[in-house]
């Protein structure tokens, strides 16, 4: 054997190093949550930081509020709000269309430079609602700077005319704005004092007659007590006082119409007022060519 075999075939003296095992860091399931958000830690701490001081002044202030602590102290406990930042900034307005909305922001930006907690929420609920057209506004806090309103406005359903003045009213018959003739919408027309405060029993009546609702054009509340019905074709129609005996005459009248096919043949007036029998006025057949001619007998 070689001298070289033999240094080949020495086995090694001493123990064999043990290789050092590597520890690996456990990665919680909260820092996971973290590296998948699209924000840095930095921003998350400030942001729970600003949410424990919000929490934290709420608090206080919810305290002065119901303990009965006197308005002063309350008063400088939301003042101490404001100084940490929670001032009215901002105004976030929706839900509005046919209003202005300029208005609104100037009835809410009256509390700008506030503090949060000092915004009378009623106070500018009630200043919204001072508008006709606003049926309700909801008005909250969004810390830590901004106020979000939301408005809920009335429907235009018909118009109202009374005593040559024109008016939008909703469902209820609330008017919600003087128009003048030029304005007038594609909507039906109410005509009579307090018609307006009829307009849901006319809404009512029309629901018994499906068929003929498209076709009436206006009504006229005569002497407090019943309809006169106005329809596209140039005809009225008289009903009868009460509720009940009016959608039974108006119920009786639109199946006539269609079965006989009564609107639209020349009739200019329908009266219906008496139960027994319906009445029928034509318009006034013009005079004879020659007897114009000759004029009237001396």
């Amino acid at each position: 054997m070689t001298a070289t075999q033999k240094r080949t075939n020495r086995k090694p003296k001493g123990k064999p190093r043990k290789q050092a095992r590597r520890t690996v860091k456990e990665v919680s399931i909260f820092d996971k949550m973290l590296r998948a958000m699209p924000v840095t830690e930095e921003q998350v701490q400030k942001g729970l930081t600003v949410a424990l001081v919000a929490v934290f002044i709420l608090g206080a202030y919810s305290v002065a509020h119901y303990s009965g602590i006197n308005e002063r102290i309350k008063t400088e406990v939301a003042a101490a709000v404001g100084k940490a930042g929670f001032e009215v900034k901002r105004v976030e307005v929706s839900g509005v269309n046919r209003i202005d909305e300029l208005k609104v922001y100037e009835i809410t930006l009256a509390q700008k430079d506030r503090s949060m907690m000092l915004v009378d929420i009623d106070a500018v609920r009630d200043d919204l609602l001072a508008d006709g057209w606003i049926k309700d506004a909801r008005i909250s806090r969004r810390l830590p700077d901004t106020l979000v309103v939301d408005i809920i406005e009335r429907e235009p359903v018909a118009v109202w005319q009374n005593q040559g003045q024109l008016s939008l009213i909703d469902k209820t018959g609330y008017p919600l704005e003087k128009i003048t003739r030029e304005e007038i919408p594609d909507l039906p027309v109410i005509v009579g004092k307090k018609a307006n405060l009829q307009f849901t029993q006319l809404d009512a009546l029309l629901d018994v007659a499906p068929a003929l609702r498209p076709m009436v054009t206006g009504a006229t509340w005569i002497g407090n007590r019943r309809w006169d019905l106005e329809f596209d074709s140039g005809e009225t129609l008289a009903l009868p006082e009460g509720e009940q005996t009016a959608s039974a005459a108006l119920l009786n009248f639109a199946r006539m119409d269609g079965v006989n096919r009564l609107l639209g043949r020349g009739v200019v007036h329908f009266d219906l007022r008496d139960a027994e029998r319906a009445y029928l006025r034509m318009p006034p057949k013009p005079a004879a060519a020659d007897q114009i001619a000759a004029g009237p007998e001396s």
